[in-house]
């Protein structure tokens, strides 16, 4: 977790610099730092066309993030968050029906470049760089529930992989509201030897942030 510690550092100090900026700059092209929290609507796709079904699950969505206008119209948004996705896979064992939910969390940071069409709407676009923290497995099966929480050093199963959001902020003063949409661009068992399947994550999100002039 070197990586991410140096990132939030860095986060941290750029958003005291944009806060400092807008004590000072009384312009119309302010950085703004915010906090925001919501949810994903996470699920996962076999991206090697396997036999692979599952349904999704719920999981909390919150951080940091910090506008940089470039320009009347456009700007980048970097944001730092934790997110928590995963899946629920169901099915019979020995005639007897089962649940599998798997929860993974992730540190996420998005880099996007944001687009200003009108007043109140951003849309947002580009890469996430997402770092897995830990998982958490359940197993149930009307008998016994087992459950199995692994934190990832040097696994198998990839820790760092790179993903593609874009969405729309709706900025309404301090308020915004943020939708977005994201996939995994790798697959989650690192070099393909995992026993795990394979699979890229998807998920939909919605937030609603606070925005500091």
């Amino acid at each position: 977790m070197k990586q991410v510690s140096i990132v939030i550092v860095s986060f941290g100090l750029l958003a005291n610099v944009a806060m400092a900026q807008s004590d000072t700059d009384s312009g119309s092209a302010n950085m703004f730092f915010g906090l925001k929290a919501g949810a994903n609507y996470s699920n996962v796709y076999d991206s090697d066309g396997e036999e692979f079904t599952a349904d999704s699950k719920i999981g909390f969505a919150g951080g940091l993030f910090l506008t940089i206008p470039i320009g009347e119209f456009i700007g980048v948004q970097p944001e730092i968050l934790y997110s928590q996705r995963g899946f629920i896979g169901k099915g019979r064992l020995l005639g007897l029906p089962y649940e599998f939910e798997r929860t993974s969390n992730y540190v996420d940071i998005p880099l996007f470049v944001s687009i200003k069409p009108i007043e109140y709407v951003s849309i947002v676009a580009g890469p996430q760089f997402s770092f897995l923290v830990n998982q958490k497995d359940t197993f149930k099966n009307g008998v016994t529930t087992i459950e199995q929480e692994q934190d990832f050093e040097n696994d198998n199963i990839r820790k760092n992989t790179v993903c593609l959001v874009g969405g729309l902020d709706m900025n309404v003063q301090h308020l915004v509201i943020g939708a977005r949409v994201g996939a995994d661009l790798l697959k989650n068992d690192g070099d393909g030897n995992s026993s795990t399947p394979r699979y890229k994550n998807t998920w939909g999100q919605l937030t609603v942030g606070y925005r500091l002039y």
